[in-house]
């Protein structure tokens, strides 16, 4: 088989920049206010916003990790897309229309809404930048992973080049772009992942007579270890009782986790209505939807053409599965196209990641905590975001060299959980409950913060196992992977208590036209024509 060509995936990749520049800065001509940098003029359309909404969502994780789950451990990691998409349900159900009716840029709009703004907004920052934080950590570090397979280079000094390479290209979206111009990357992103996907399905199908059935077959046959196993549950989480326990907390932080993302809920504000924020969700499941079913076939089919034994030889191990079914498939050129696909999944997910973080620190932290609201600053707000757009690209380059090579699924996890913990407690309770204060959104925040990370830092996958962050120390005391089957009922609890013990009362009149603005969409942020 022809081996991997390094000049001609720098090429496809090269020419892939090139267009996506383009594209932002011809999008950057009508960036001119708060609304246009932070909420692209909220201009966007439904079919638009969900096609976008799918580009951030489908990260390298969902591209590279779950074809290499599947490959490796058939139906417990498909069982990863179907948390996934599930989770969408969450958001369309509870979250989508009511946070788009309710607030402006971000989601510290939504929580503040009936509650002392300051303390509120600054929780809601925090949490936003640690999410999105751990999230660029995990981007990072991937593209450091992908890069040592596509180009060939081995040395930490190359794979760190290219870590700073990927950061610079982020910042220089979203300084140029703001939100529109890395909508329409993502856009552009979405559509070339979703069809490079399609077109490998169709040809693993192909090859055996376009029966699913040929194909699992074939991933059984080439995997004599596991078998049959490939086919049923139980393969990598049946093992013990932790590991049921630990899956069923990796898939509740899954499920939960989206309704949470900061950089998911932002989305929601680039369109003009309720109505189209809806419709975004329903394009978005289905073109999710319509990916994850890909990711079974390609799975299994780098399970049958690769073999597992290729894909744990390869540098990014499972990571390489989907590039290594490609450089089966269709040789050099298909991989090319393939990596270039890869790439630009890493960089329009952590443009989107960096927006997010620096909105969310230029108008609820300085815009709204430092200038305490006054009109006459909404221009520095739009400063301030690309300053700190700069800070936030600068720290993740340097956190994805020192999280190189490290267990990135880990990082994801945790920004699932830690979404699910201290973002999705306080949102719900803030649109459901009416009683709801602000010593009960503090507590669920920050709670929720405290008990996730500590509880990840005292887990396994930090210290104490073979693939543990650390593998030569052990300081782990808490027995799961992934801390979502107790810190999300935690922060719930936290709200709760942190609301009956206070002596603060909610404000009704607030919560009454909180309530009335998220059901109806009276009064609530309108596109603005220019």
């Amino acid at each position: 088989m022809n081996e991997s060509s390094p000049i001609l995936n720098i090429s496809i990749f090269g020419v892939f920049v090139l267009i996506t520049l383009f594209v932002v800065i011809r999008a950057s001509r009508n960036t001119k206010t708060a609304a246009d940098y932070l909420a692209a003029g909220r201009a966007f359309t439904g079919p638009q916003n969900g096609i976008a909404i799918a580009g951030d969502y489908l990260s390298a994780a969902s591209f590279l990790g779950i074809a290499g789950a599947i490959a490796l451990n058939g139906y417990d990691g498909f069982l990863y897309s179907i948390g996934f998409l599930v989770a969408w349900l969450v958001a369309l159900l509870l979250v989508a229309e009511l946070l788009r009716n309710t607030g402006k840029y971000t989601m510290g709009d939504v929580l503040s809404f009936r509650m002392r703004q300051r303390p509120v907004r600054a929780a809601a920052a925090t949490s936003t930048m640690a999410v999105s934080f751990f999230y660029l950590l995990a981007q990072m570090a991937g593209a450091g992973g992908l890069v040592a397979l596509l180009l060939g280079i081995t040395g930490t000094g190359g794979q760190a080049l290219v870590i700073a390479v990927v950061g610079a290209l982020m910042i220089a979206y979203v300084l140029i772009g703001g939100m529109k111009g890395t909508t329409w990357v993502q856009i552009i992103k979405a559509v070339l992942l979703i069809a490079g996907a399609g077109i490998m399905t169709v040809w693993v199908l192909g090859k055996y007579g376009f029966n699913l059935s040929s194909v699992l077959g074939a991933a059984v046959d080439a995997a004599p270890k596991a078998g049959e196993k490939l086919l049923g549950p139980g393969l990598q989480y049946g093992k013990t009782g932790t590991s049921k326990l630990d899956f069923l907390s990796l898939a509740l932080a899954l499920v939960l986790g989206t309704a949470g993302l900061p950089h998911i809920l932002m989305r929601f504000y680039t369109v003009p209505t309720a109505k189209e924020a809806r419709r975004s969700v329903v394009w978005a499941i289905w073109l999710i939807g319509i990916f994850y079913l890909f990711t079974l076939v390609l799975g299994y089919g780098a399970g049958a053409l690769v073999g597992p034994d290729r894909i744990n030889a390869a540098p990014g191990k499972a990571n390489s599965a989907a590039p290594l079914l490609a450089l089966e498939l269709g040789g050099p050129i298909l991989l090319g196209l393939i990596a270039a696909v890869a790439f630009a999944t890493i960089l329009a997910v952590v443009a989107g990641l960096t927006i997010t973080a620096s909105a969310s620190f230029a108008h609820d932290i300085y815009a709204n905590i430092i200038k305490k609201g006054a009109e006459e600053d909404k221009d520095s707000e739009v400063k301030v975001a690309r300053l700190t757009a700069i800070v936030i690209g600068l720290v993740s380059i340097g956190g994805g060299i020192i999280a190189n090579g490290q267990n990135i699924a880990f990082l994801v996890a945790l920004a699932f959980a830690v979404a699910a913990s201290a973002n999705l407690p306080t949102i719900l309770y803030s649109l459901f409950w009416k009683r709801f204060n602000t010593s009960g959104a503090l507590w669920s925040i920050y709670g929720g913060l405290a008990v996730t990370i500590t509880l990840i830092v005292l887990s396994p996958a930090v210290s104490g196992t073979p693939t543990s962050m650390f593998k030569t120390v052990d300081f782990h005391l808490f027995p799961l992977s992934n801390p979502g089957i107790v810190s999300i009922p935690v922060a719930f609890l936290l709200g709760y208590l942190g609301t009956i013990l206070s002596k603060e009362k909610a404000d009704p009149l607030k919560q009454a036209e909180m309530e009335v603005r998220s059901l109806t969409g009276a009064g609530a942020e309108k596109a603005i024509a220019h």
